[in-house]
C-alpha cells in the first residue's frame, strides 16, 4: 500500500473514532449540537419558549466604528462603520499592516469554542476571508468575502443536493445568511483586503458554556443533512403549512363585538399548557384606527400586568393598517386574519383580552389554540409589551439611543418591530432616511454592547435605506409608504437561530440617527421576549393618548435637497394637457394632499404634460407615481420619442398587490433645451385581475445632472 494512501486511512478512521466518542459522551448527557440540530432549531417554536439548555451568549463582530467606546461619551454615535478610510480600522486587530498595494491582513473574530456562526451579513465588502476553525491547517473557507457574508454554503459541491432555489429564500434573507457553522474549540476568521475600499460586515456567534458538545462544520454535512435542510427550508417557505399546531383539539374560537371603552375576554385558559398559535381578525368602519386602538392582553399565571400589551396591529408585525405578509413567527393574510406562532407557555392560567380604546366598535374573530405543556424550571412566558414616542425630533446632530427593552432577570430576546411615522420633506432615501442609527445590546452588565451594529437597515438584514417591500421568514418590510423611505415604515426582524439570552439583564437600545432634522416623527416598537418569572422592566402601561390614530401629516410638498438637490417640481395637474379620463384624488400621502388620477381604457391610450425647463444642460425627468392593486405598464415619450427608464428598460410596472405605494420612476437623463417639453405616458396594459385600470401621477420633478 502506498504509505500516503495509507497515513490517510489512518487519519480518517482517528476522525472517527473521535467524533463517535463525542457523539457518546454527548449522549450520556444532552445530544451533541451539529449543524442537523441548529437547522431543526431555525423553525422550532417551542423549543424557542425554554431557556437554552446547553446555554450560550450571543456576540456579533461587526464593522462598527471603533472610537464608540465609552457609552454616552464623546464619539458614542460615531458613523464610520465600513465605507473604507475610517480613523480606526473596523476590525479587532491588525494583523498585518498594509503592503505597497495597500493590502493588509485584519482579524474579524478569534473566539474559544464551543459555538456557532448564526447569522452574517453585508451591505457590500470587498477583499478575502479565510475562515478557521478548530485551529486546522486547511481553512474551511477562503475566498470571496462578499460571498461568504452573504452565500457562504455555495461554493462547496455538496450544495447541489439540497433545494437550493428554496434555501437561497429561507436560508439566505435579502443580505444576510442564517446558514448555520459549528465550530467545537475555536473560531478565526481573517479579512485580507484594503482598508480604503468598502468592508461592511456583521458577524454573529453563539458562544456555548464549556460544557456543551459540538460537532464542527464539514461541507459533507450539507450532504448528511441533506434531507433535513430540504424540510426545514419548506418550512420557512410556508410557515402556515410548516409550522402548525400539534393538534386543533385545544383551540377555543371567539366572535365578540368590543364596543368603545370596552374591555372583552376572548379566551381563558388554567392548568399547565402553552398558547401554540393565536388568531384574530378585526372588522370596523376604520380599520387602521381599529388595529391601532383595539389593544391585545394576553396575561398568564395571574400576573398584575398583561405580559403581552400591545395594540393589535402593531403586535402581528405589519401596522398600520394591513399589510399582507408571512414570516416564520407571524402572517398577515390579504382579508386581515392575522396568526401568531410564538409559543405561549403558563404554569397555572392564561387570559386573552382585547381592550378598545378607539371611538367605534370592533368586531373581532379568532381562535387561541393550546396544547399541553409541563411547566419546569426552564419555562418562560412570552412577552410583547407596545411602546411608543410621538412627536420625536430625528437628527443627524442630537441623536440619542432609543430603548427597545431594558428588563432585569432571565431571559432571552427572539425579535424586533419597529413602526414610524416618517414626515420627511425630501423625497429621495439620501435625505429622508430615518435608519442611521445602530443596534446596541448590552447583555449581562457588559460596559460595552457586546452587540453592536452598523446601521437600523442592517439590523433588519437590508442596506442603503432601500424603500423596497421584501418579506422573508425572519425579516422583512411590509410596509413603506414612499417616496424613498418617507410615511409610515414598518420593520421587523426575528431572532430564532440567533436569539439573544440573558441570565442577569438586557438593555436593548436603537440609535435615532437621520439624514437631517425630522420634527414630528413618531416611534412605535415591541421588543419580543422570553422571561423567566421575576423578570422586572422598563414597561409603561398603555395610555390613550399613545394610541393616536395613524396619519399622516397634510399638505407635504417635496423639497430640493440632498438626494433631490437641483431639482423643480412640478404638479401633475398642473401640467396636464387635458383632463379626458383623469380625476383628483385627496389623501395625505401625496404631494399638496392631491393625486391625478388617470383611467385609461384601452392598451396604447396616452396622456401628455407639458413641463417648463429654466435653462439648458443635461437633466433627469422623474415621476413620482401611485403603486397600486389597480395600475399596470406604462412606456414614456419626450417631445414624441420614446424615453427609456434610468435602468434602460422601455416601460415600468405600477402594480403592487395589496399596497399603494409612492415610488419615484427616474427616466433617463439626456441634454434639455430651454423652453416647454412635453413628456408623454402611454399606457402598455395591465394583468386579468385589473378589470378598471388607474395610473396614479402625484409630481413630476426635473434634476440638473
Amino acid at each position: 500500500m502506498d504509505a500516503n494512501a495509507h497515513g490517510i486511512r489512518t487519519t480518517s478512521f482517528l476522525l472517527l473514532i473521535g467524533l463517535l466518542a463525542l457523539l457518546g459522551s454527548a449522549g450520556a448527557g444532552r445530544a451533541a449540537i451539529t449543524t442537523g440540530s441548529l437547522f431543526e432549531e431555525m423553525i422550532d417554536m417551542a423549543g424557542l419558549s425554554s431557556f437554552p439548555d446547553p446555554a450560550y451568549r450571543t456576540v456579533q463582530f461587526s464593522s462598527t466604528d471603533r472610537r464608540s467606546r465609552l457609552p454616552g461619551g464623546p464619539d458614542w454615535f460615531a458613523n464610520s462603520d465600513g465605507f473604507g478610510g475610517e480613523p480606526i480600522p473596523n476590525f479587532e486587530k491588525v494583523l498585518r499592516e498594509p503592503d505597497a498595494d495597500g493590502i493588509g491582513e485584519y482579524l474579524i473574530a478569534d473566539v474559544a469554542g464551543p459555538g456557532a456562526i448564526v447569522r452574517l451579513w453585508t451591505a457590500a465588502i470587498a477583499g478575502q476571508v479565510r475562515v478557521v476553525l478548530d485551529g486546522a491547517e486547511t481553512p474551511i473557507y477562503e475566498g470571496s468575502a462578499d460571498e461568504f457574508f452573504r452565500r457562504p454554503y455555495e461554493r462547496f459541491g455538496q450544495f447541489k443536493e439540497i433545494d437550493a432555489e428554496t434555501f437561497g429564500r429561507t436560508v439566505y434573507q435579502r443580505d444576510a445568511s442564517y446558514a448555520p457553522i459549528p465550530f467545537a474549540k475555536h473560531l478565526r476568521v481573517v479579512w485580507t483586503g484594503n482598508v480604503k475600499e468598502i468592508h461592511f460586515y456583521e458577524l454573529q456567534v453563539r458562544l456555548y458554556d464549556k460544557s456543551a458538545s459540538v460537532v464542527s462544520f464539514r461541507p459533507e454535512d450539507i450532504h448528511t443533512y441533506r434531507s433535513m435542510i430540504d424540510r426545514v427550508t419548506k418550512a420557512l417557505d410556508d410557515p402556515d403549512e410548516g409550522v402548525k399546531p400539534r393538534s386543533q383539539a385545544g383551540a377555543k374560537s371567539f366572535d365578540v363585538a368590543v364596543v368603545a371603552s370596552e374591555k372583552k375576554t376572548v379566551a381563558e385558559f388554567e392548568g399547565s399548557q402553552a398558547v401554540e398559535q393565536l388568531t384574530i381578525k378585526l372588522k370596523a368602519v376604520d380599520m387602521d384606527k381599529a388595529l391601532r386602538q383595539t389593544v391585545l392582553q394576553v396575561t398568564c399565571d395571574g400576573y398584575p400586568w398583561p405580559q403581552v400589551q400591545s395594540p393589535v396591529g402593531d403586535f402581528f408585525g405589519a401596522a398600520p393598517g394591513i399589510n399582507p405578509y408571512q414570516s416564520l413567527p407571524f402572517t398577515v393574510r390579504p382579508d386581515g386574519t392575522m396568526i401568531c406562532r410564538f409559543a405561549m407557555p403558563f404554569e397555572r392560567s392564561c387570559k386573552v383580552e382585547l381592550v378598545n380604546h378607539g371611538g367605534q366598535s370592533v368586531e373581532a374573530t379568532g381562535a387561541v389554540t393550546v396544547a399541553p405543556r409541563t411547566w419546569d424550571e426552564r419555562s418562560m412566558h412570552f412577552r410583547a409589551r407596545w411602546r411608543v414616542d410621538h412627536d420625536l425630533i430625528a437628527s443627524n446632530r442630537d441623536v440619542q439611543d432609543l430603548p427597545f427593552l431594558l428588563a432585569h432577570g432571565h431571559g432571552v430576546y427572539v425579535g424586533t418591530s419597529a413602526y414610524l411615522l416618517n414626515p420627511a420633506e425630501v423625497p429621495t432615501p439620501y435625505g429622508n432616511w430615518w435608519g442611521e442609527g445602530d443596534e446596541k445590546v448590552f447583555v449581562d452588565n457588559e460596559p460595552r454592547p457586546s452587540i453592536f451594529g452598523t446601521g437600523s437597515e442592517d439590523y433588519f438584514n437590508y442596506s442603503w435605506s432601500s424603500p423596497d417591500i421584501f418579506l422573508y421568514p425572519y425579516c422583512g418590510q411590509p410596509r413603506n409608504d414612499g417616496p424613498g423611505n418617507r410615511g409610515f415604515v414598518t420593520n421587523y426582524r426575528w431572532h430564532i437561530l440567533d436569539a439573544i439570552p440573558f441570565r442577569q439583564n438586557i438593555r436593548f437600545y436603537m440609535e435615532l440617527f437621520s439624514h437631517e432634522r425630522t420634527p414630528g416623527m413618531s416611534y412605535a416598537r415591541i421588543g419580543y421576549h422570553y422571561a423567566r418569572p421575576g423578570v422586572t422592566d422598563d414597561h409603561l402601561a398603555i395610555m390613550p393618548a399613545d394610541l393616536r390614530a395613524p396619519v399622516l401629516p397634510e399638505g407635504w410638498q417635496p423639497a430640493a435637497r440632498m438626494g433631490a438637490a437641483n431639482s423643480v417640481f412640478f404638479a401633475s395637474e398642473e401640467c396636464l394637457t387635458d383632463k379626458q379620463n383623469t380625476r383628483l384624488d385627496a389623501g395625505a400621502l401625496w404631494a399638496g394632499g392631491k393625486l391625478l388620477v388617470w383611467t385609461p381604457k384601452s392598451s396604447g391610450e396616452r396622456k401628455s404634460f407639458k413641463l417648463a425647463i429654466d435653462d439648458a444642460g443635461k437633466k433627469q425627468i422623474n415621476v413620482a407615481f401611485a403603486l397600486t392593486p389597480r395600475s399596470g405598464k406604462v412606456a414614456f415619450y419626450l417631445d414624441g420619442q420614446p424615453l427609456k427608464l434610468a435602468d434602460r428598460d422601455e416601460e415600468v410596472d405600477l402594480h403592487r398587490p395589496y399596497r399603494t405605494l409612492l415610488r419615484r420612476v427616474a427616466l433617463m437623463p439626456g441634454e434639455l433645451t430651454a423652453g416647454e417639453h412635453t413628456l408623454t405616458l402611454e399606457w402598455r396594459g395591465a394583468g386579468e385581475d385589473v378589470t378598471q385600470p388607474e395610473v396614479g401621477i402625484d409630481f413630476f420633478w426635473v434634476q440638473r445632472q
